[in-house]
């Protein structure tokens, strides 16, 4: 039978490291963490092969006596817990296990200069055999250094990635440190190569500005709208992306709980909830949000690597979250993102090999908002002069027709008056409509450009916003159809719209079971006019089989909304005069989301007038 006994410490901090120590990312975030709760103000990283070779990382913190260095290598030894309680922790977290760990599967090497020491102190500790201290050389604060990282426990090393990965992993650590720090200056190199160099900023919302701008690019710090919600206790800061800035993964959602950054599936879900129907499926965000919770209110040790956080009131942190998000999105969602512009002046130009081995070129190189060169344009035939000239003669000269018969009602403008209305309109944020392009897209004039639109996408935000309005106040009118429609399904989509057929009945639509793989529509919402019945039930049946029965109610009514809607909207293809056209541009303009279609797609782009004339050299 076997015997029960205490384990060795050795053995201890070797396990331990297992929980605390996953990678060399892992230990990096301890040693940032402790530099910053040293009250560091320049921290540089020194990385060799991803970290698994070596880390080291220098402050210029208060530094730690040969005392607290020896303290600093014992297990639950620390200066965090001032008043030895866990319920007010104001530093980055404590476990008390992660420079023993670290040293138990290391070799771990401490230097240190506090106040009052002429010198330095340098501690040891390699795979859990402590020499030192020794006297050691530092202007000030610490030198932390971790070389042979899992020496002690080899087998650790063949869980580890490509040093490439590994590396990745250590620089996400400093950019999230670097965002909830930006007074700080993080300075990082791998293998003598500078990864990032994050300047000290001014405290305050500027200094995160240029802080979040350097890490996740400045097109995203300009055209991001600014969060600061309250709810009781708790606050949320932060930088939320438009809808139309999306992403594939959760890699560019960073959140952060009293300066810590935590991953909390929880709270992603939050955060994509308060996006609601403006993103495309499958899409994420990009956001840099900040919680800060009273200490008594949030456990921070409750993940070994402390990566994840427990709420005192769970509901009343995610409740801030979406309702926060979803009002600040509501009143800045008209607006669109500069990247539409730029990808639409991006295809006027042309591969610079083409433009080079031709007798035909521009003189000298324009560059354009995208870095793509001037676009090169070939000289006309003959042939083509003599119709351009043949045209022009024929209608006197006039440039009427040159937008197409499609563009001819918005390009007439007969009296004074109408001009002066066009002119007004172009002080709006969508500007003039001036031309309706192969019956879908709308050209309108701005003071500074131009927009462009999609009718069907914009109309048809327009028309969800109205439903869901209508719903929200007593439900969806219906219009009761003149002879019921019998629609045909597959089984499994009839018995979904039957399931689902009292939630259908609040957005307008009534129907009923009408045998095996059948339903019979009764009614249909009156803001729609006359739908293809057969179409929309298909489609929303369609709908609800893909969503199932894991979403919350809120979300399938979202979903199937945006289907509804999108039958009664504009259709591309359908000409619109100019009065139609201004009267949808001003009610996108009123109107909450509109600048992102019921699918989360941007319903329209800006040309900056800068942009165009860079396209024909004249700036």
């Amino acid at each position: 039978m076997a015997v029960i006994r205490q384990l060795p410490d050795r053995l201890i901090n070797q396990i331990a490291a297992g929980e605390v120590v996953e990678r060399p990312a892992s230990a990096l975030k301890e040693l940032v963490e402790n530099a910053l709760d040293a009250g560091a103000q320049q921290i540089s990283i020194t990385l060799r092969r991803g970290g698994i070779d070596e880390i080291t990382v220098i402050d210029d913190g208060s530094g730690m006596t040969p005392d607290d260095m020896a303290l600093a290598i014992e297990r639950h030894a620390t200066s965090k817990l001032p008043d030895d309680s866990l319920d007010h922790i104001h530093s980055l977290g404590f476990r008390g296990e992660a420079l023993p760990s670290i040293g138990a599967v290391s070799r771990l090497s401490l230097t240190s200069i506090t106040a009052g020491f002429d010198h330095a102190w340098r501690l040891v500790v390699d795979g859990g055999i402590v020499s030192g201290p020794e006297p050691a050389a530092l202007a000030k604060g610490s030198m932390i250094s971790v070389t042979q990282l899992f020496k002690a426990v080899p087998a650790r090393l063949k869980f580890l990635k490509t040093e490439r990965t590994e590396q990745g992993q250590c620089a996400d650590i400093v950019r999230r440190l670097g965002m909830a720090w930006p007074e700080v200056g993080f300075h990082l190199t791998a293998d003598d190569r500078l990864l990032l160099d994050l300047p000290a900023c001014l405290p305050g919302q500027s200094g995160l500005q240029v802080r979040i701008g350097a890490i996740m690019g400045q097109g995203f710090a300009a055209e991001a709208v600014a969060l600061d919600a309250v709810r009781d206790d708790i606050r949320l800061t932060g930088l939320v992306g438009l809808p139309t800035m999306n992403r594939p993964t959760t890699a560019n959602i960073f959140l952060f709980v009293n300066g810590r950054p935590i991953h909390d599936r929880a709270l992603l879900g939050a955060i994509r909830a308060g996006y609601g129907d403006t993103l495309p499926r499958g899409r994420h965000p990009m956001a840099v949000l900040f919680l800060e919770v009273p200490p008594s209110a949030v456990d921070v040790n409750v993940h070994p690597a402390k990566a994840e956080v427990r709420f005192k009131d769970a509901a009343a942190v995610r409740s801030l979250l979406v309702g926060g998000l979803m009002a600040r999105l509501r009143d800045g969602s008209i607006n669109a993102t500069s990247a539409g512009g730029a990808a639409a002046i991006g295809k006027f130009s042309i591969a610079p090999d083409r433009v080079a081995g031709n007798d035909f070129a521009p003189a000298g190189n324009v560059t354009l908002s995208s870095g793509a060169q001037r676009p090169y344009l070939a000289p006309p035939s003959r042939q083509q002069l003599a119709s351009a000239h043949a045209f022009y003669r024929a209608d006197q000269g006039s440039p009427r027709g040159l937008l197409g018969d499609d563009a001819a009602p918005a390009a007439r403008m007969a009296s004074e008056g109408e001009a002066e209305q066009q002119n007004d309109q172009r002080h709006h944020l969508l500007g003039a409509a001036k031309a309706q392009l192969h019956k879908t897209y709308i050209i309108a004039e701005t003071e500074d450009g131009l927009t462009i639109i999609d009718q069907h996408a914009a109309h048809e935000r327009l028309v969800m916003e109205r439903m869901k309005t209508a719903l929200a106040e007593s439900g969806v009118a219906s219009q009761n159809l003149l002879l019921p429609e019998v629609v045909t399904l597959a089984d499994h989509h009839a018995a979904a719209v039957i399931e689902a057929a009292d939630m259908l009945e609040t957005m307008g639509l009534v129907v009923e079971g009408f045998g095996a793989g059948a339903v019979v529509v009764r009614a249909v919402p009156a803001l729609l006019g006359t739908p293809d019945v057969k179409r929309l039930v298909a489609d929303i049946a369609e709908e609800l089989v893909e969503l199932g029965g894991s979403t919350s109610l809120e979300d399938r009514i979202n979903h199937v909304l945006a289907t509804v809607s999108c039958h009664g909207s504009v259709r591309a293809g359908r000409p619109l005069n100019a009065s139609e056209m201004n009267a949808l541009l001003r009610d996108m303009e009123i109107t909450p989301r509109s600048g992102q279609c019921n699918h989360g797609r941007p319903t329209w782009v800006k040309l900056s007038l800068a942009d165009i004339e860079r396209l024909f050299g004249r700036s």
